[in-house]
């Protein structure tokens, strides 16, 4: 396969056909759900003095109301979210297959109910794999864990070569998905035939699957996010200036000029994201589509 040729044709479709960028951010929404770098865990001692005092206002009784509510806004933005997660990945996937097919204009009217048929299916195999990653990794937690105690943490020495394979191999395994998806989308398959049709291209090209999944999740995805999310260490710096500080009218300060400064550079981060995004699901689906015939030609002889 010419990685050249997919790589610049992925970029030239989305440019061309910038409603996939829509799409892409769309697709965004689902996000990962993992951990990030700027993660930190605040303790109570951390909350700052303005929090507190209006945490402390709140009458007990309301309190279980309004964990209540909380927690019913956060399972419906976490189902708006997987919807046009989902719809969003499986959009771009049939813009592509369109584009390849010489359409010279792609409608998100057409894109988005044009997804819907395939948003259960692949809904359906991303909880699959979801559920068997995490059984795996129960399964391989519980002893990991037991030996490291036992063995007063000099066998989690040993495993530092086993847990650092684990890094390429969820590469793999996201790369599995991918090609999943774009099979359910590009020829109508149920969910069991998407992921055997995954395996066998996988199996069949590992080397050129391995070197996509390096290009894009970790070139693409992984630097290309990183630029991107760059700016955001700025927004956080008036309001985290002001708690270190500590004082009423700069705290209001610093969050004022914070929440500004985020307004203005979320729409930026929405479409720069959404254009990773989009690159990315194109080049996997161009991907499977110069791979499937080459596959098809090994079952043929």
């Amino acid at each position: 396969m010419d990685f050249g040729e997919v790589l610049s044709k992925a970029w030239r479709i989305i440019w061309k056909h910038k409603i996939l960028w829509i799409f892409g951010i769309m697709a965004g929404c689902s996000g990962s759900g993992g951990s990030t770098p700027f993660q930190y865990q605040f303790g109570s001692s951390d909350i700052p003095p303005q929090f507190q005092s209006t945490l402390e206002q709140i009458p007990r009784e309301q309190i279980p109301l309004i964990i209540g509510i909380a927690v019913l806004v956060a399972l419906v933005i976490i189902i708006i979210s997987i919807f046009f997660g989902t719809i969003g990945r499986i959009g771009i996937i049939r813009g592509t297959l369109q584009v390849e097919q010489a359409t010279t204009r792609l409608t998100f009217g057409e894109l988005f109910t044009g997804s819907l048929p395939y948003f259960w299916r692949v809904l359906a195999l991303v909880v699959i794999v979801t559920l068997v990653i995490m059984l795996l990794s129960l399964i391989l937690i519980v002893p990991v864990t037991v030996v490291t105690v036992a063995s007063l943490g000099l066998a989690l020495i040993c495993l530092l070569p086993f847990l650092c394979l684990l890094v390429p191999l969820s590469w793999l395994l996201q790369a599995y998905v991918e090609l999943g998806i774009v099979s359910i989308v590009a020829d109508n398959l149920g969910v069991i035939d998407g992921l055997k049709r995954a395996w066998e291209i996988i199996k069949t090209n590992l080397g050129v699957v391995i070197l996509m999944a390096l290009i894009l999740i970790l070139g693409v995805a992984g630097i290309g996010g990183l630029i991107i999310a760059g700016p955001l260490l700025l927004v956080l710096v008036p309001i985290t200036t002001a708690v270190v500080v500590s004082t009423e009218n700069l705290f209001a300060l610093g969050a004022l000029v914070s929440i500004l400064c985020l307004v203005i550079y979320l729409p930026v981060l929405l479409v720069l994201n959404g254009i990773i995004q989009s690159y990315i699901n194109t080049a996997w689906t161009l991907t499977y589509l110069r791979l499937t015939p080459m596959l098809t030609g090994r079952r043929s002889e």
